[in-house]
């Protein structure tokens, strides 16, 4: 049976002494937490001890939930440079695991959860084994080569990076530590979207003919925001939240909503429209659903040769006076090493279609939301997977067919690497490649031109000095990798 990739030989566990590992973390009728590295991986007591960096909307509400189902993992220290977010974080983390007491038997978080607001000295403890990096996206790549070289395994939110280059330098730190890094890229998991690895395998395996064109549906972000000058919040280390990225002044819809956070809801922050610190929605769910594309084509470690197309930005609006500046309507297109199309639009359904030869599948979400603020509309009873013909879905894939990996849901497809210490499903190297592609896309959306890549060495053919310029941008260096 031909197989997607070949797992990496086992790698050993940090080395950390039992001593260490217990010093602080002994109290009276509390259960002694010590690192899973302490033990073998057959030990009752191999308990990974998890750390959360970052205590936001996607944090709270989809990565600490799907952590704390795990019964071989615990969540012991959080982590956020908003005050008042990390300090709310272990309450949120017992109900989760109070709830899953109640309703599946689970364990109670009856151990310390510690609190911290600067990652830097959250990882410079011992007992933690591995982080779940919940963050903005300028943080990615430049915390989760903190992580790795502190020896956490990680699992990091997508999109991998701000830029090109700082994509390729976190998948040289994964490669050089030897740790485990899984990207967040949920449709690859059988929980809670089979038909994504479904319809990846019938394209493999030549149900609709010929590749031809894959059509990529993104949903859209609209200009807004509020430009007036703020006084920074005192539980706030805005100068740390910024990062690597240049100073600009304090304005709450370039960060994330106080009352929001007091109130315990997860609005959709602001940052996510701001070039600053991130790229919009062609990383947002680009990430994920350009992921499928290469899944089906075969092409994860790889990117496409050329790519152009045009976008409108809220700042070509005349008199606009918004905060918001990622791109709005667009339509991208590239082309890859083996003749296929990729075409990519916020004016197309939120999905991909495989276009061949010998028919077409659509594959979708669904109605199906990570967090209650996902913007996507109301696609009740839209298929998740369809095609042109339904004997096309009803294919089985036979035995010396090629079998795409077959893994659970994402967090817990890591947790069960960082203990087997065999790649997870979607390692940093495949989802450095997905969000280069996305990155290609947004530099054609500013040049308004066609761009030409060498993806074997990730640079520009021929001398465009133009474009290979935005492969990387400068960062402070107080906050740099």
């Amino acid at each position: 049976m031909k197989k997607e990739t070949k797992n990496l030989s086992r790698r050993k566990f940090l080395d950390t002494s039992a001593k260490a590992s217990a010093a602080g973390l002994i109290f009276s009728g509390m259960p002694t937490i010590v690192p899973a590295s302490v033990f073998g991986k057959n030990s009752p007591s191999n308990t990974i001890n998890v750390a959360s960096i970052g205590c936001g909307r996607i944090g709270t509400s989809h990565d600490m939930p799907e952590i704390a189902k795990y019964n071989g993992a615990r969540i012991m220290a959080v982590c956020d440079l908003d005050k008042n977010r990390a300090n709310m974080a272990p309450d949120i983390v017992r109900n989760l695991y109070a709830r899953n007491a109640q309703m599946n038997g689970g364990v109670k978080a009856d151990w310390e959860i510690k609190t911290y607001y600067d990652y830097k000295e959250m990882l410079l403890n011992k007992d933690i084994d591995a982080v779940h990096i919940s963050l903005p996206d300028h943080h990615h790549a430049i915390v989760g080569v903190h992580a790795v070289n502190a020896g956490k395994d990680v699992y990091l939110q997508k999109p991998v990076s701000l830029t090109i280059e700082e994509g390729r330098i976190l998948s040289n730190a994964v490669k050089k530590t030897g740790r485990i890094l899984q990207i967040g890229s949920q449709q690859r998991g059988n929980n809670p979207w089979p038909q994504f690895k479904k319809a990846c395998e019938l394209v493999r395996n030549g149900r609709i003919g010929k590749l031809i064109t894959i059509e990529v549906g993104l949903p859209g972000d609209p200009g807004g925001g509020n430009k007036t000058e703020m006084p920074v919040p005192t539980n706030l280390d805005y100068d740390a939240w910024l990062g690597a990225t240049p100073e600009v002044y304090y304005t709450e819809d370039r960060v994330h909503s106080q009352e929001a956070t007091m109130r315990g809801l997860n609005s959709r922050p602001g940052w996510l429209r701001c070039e600053q610190f991130g790229a919009g929605m062609i990383t947002g769910w680009g990430a994920h659903h350009i992921d499928i594309g290469h899944w089906a084509m075969g092409m994860e470690y790889s990117g496409p040769i050329e790519v152009w197309g045009k976008a409108s930005f809220p700042t070509d609006e005349p008199n606009y006076s918004g905060l918001w500046n990622v791109h709005g309507i667009f339509r991208t297109e590239a082309l890859y090493s083996n003749g296929v199309n990729m075409i990519v639009s916020n004016e197309l359904p939120t999905g991909v279609k495989f276009i061949g030869s010998e028919g077409w599948i659509w594959v979708t979400r669904g109605n199906y939301r990570v967090t209650d603020t996902d913007p996507v509309a109301d696609r009740s009873g839209v298929k998740p997977i369809d095609a042109s013909n339904p004997k096309i879905l009803q294919s089985v894939i036979g035995a010396n067919e090629i079998h795409l990996t077959d893994s659970p849901e994402q967090h817990t497809d890591w947790l069960n690497s960082v203990k087997s210490r065999k790649e997870p499903s979607t390692p940093v190297e495949v989802g450095h490649r997905s969000c280069s592609a996305c990155l290609l896309h947004q530099i054609a959306m500013k040049l308004n031109r066609k761009i030409y890549w060498d993806p074997a060495k990730e640079k520009f053919k021929g001398n465009d000095k133009e474009a290979t310029a935005m492969l990387s941008r400068p960062r402070r260096k107080k906050y740099d990798f």
